[in-house]
């Protein structure tokens, strides 16, 4: 093989890999197996099975952050500089739900991989979900135009809840189906990134509660 296609070769085995059986349960000889490449390909390229995993999740997570800024910027040109806020938080969870969400998408190594990578606790990829977000950053300043007036805070709330919602529904879209019986059809992707823009839009919309509110009521001795 070329060097290209024996890194191709070991990416590919390796996401189908981890996609259908987990982080902890694929060895480097499992992909060495599986990519028919030996051991000391996979170390010249990666040097390690986190690098590895860290290369697959850096890939995959770049094309979404690109599909989302893309959408953001094309809802905020057309509304010529600032888009409705169900607008903008549409381009942040939409790319990453129809990603993964749908008979197509589940079906995919790609969008199974991504699931496992939200699911199990693997530190090289909380390390980079934790350090990359430049891309939510442009997310926040298309909502400080979109409200004018709203404290930075409720904006970065909002911000948390809406990705929040979105990668809870991709982690446990099962048991939503079990618990309401096949009523909640997550093969209707568009819907679902609806109820998530809705509840998410009303977090950052809503009266907040005031101080007196917040507090506890004491008891009176």
């Amino acid at each position: 093989m070329s060097t290209d296609t024996t890194r191709t070769a070991i990416l590919r085995a390796a996401e189908r890999l981890y996609a259908e059986r987990g982080f902890g349960d694929v060895t480097l000889r499992d992909i060495v197996a599986a990519a028919e490449v030996n051991l000391a390909a996979v170390n010249y390229h990666f040097g390690s099975k986190d690098e590895l995993i860290t290369e697959l999740f850096v890939t995959r997570s770049i094309a979404t952050n690109r599909e989302r800024l893309n959408e953001l910027k094309a809802v905020e040109a057309a509304g010529g500089g600032r888009a409705p806020v169900d607008d903008v938080l549409r381009a942040l969870v939409g790319p990453t739900m129809r990603g993964c969400l749908g008979p197509d998408s589940q079906r995919s190594d790609a969008a199974r991989f991504m699931i496992r990578a939200s699911i199990e606790a693997i530190p090289a990829i909380r390390k980079i979900k934790t350090r990359e977000i430049d891309h939510l950053r442009k997310f926040a300043a298309a909502l400080r135009r979109s409200l004018p007036g709203t404290a930075d805070v409720e904006i970065y709330w909002g911000l948390h809840f809406a990705l929040a919602m979105a990668h809870q529904t991709v982690r446990d879209s099962e048991r939503l189906l079990r618990l309401s019986d096949g009523a909640c059809d997550l093969n209707d992707v568009d819907g679902a990134i609806a109820r998530v823009v809705n509840v998410a839009a009303l977090a950052l919309t809503a009266p907040k509660p005031s101080a007196a509110a917040k507090a506890p009521a004491r008891r009176e001795r």
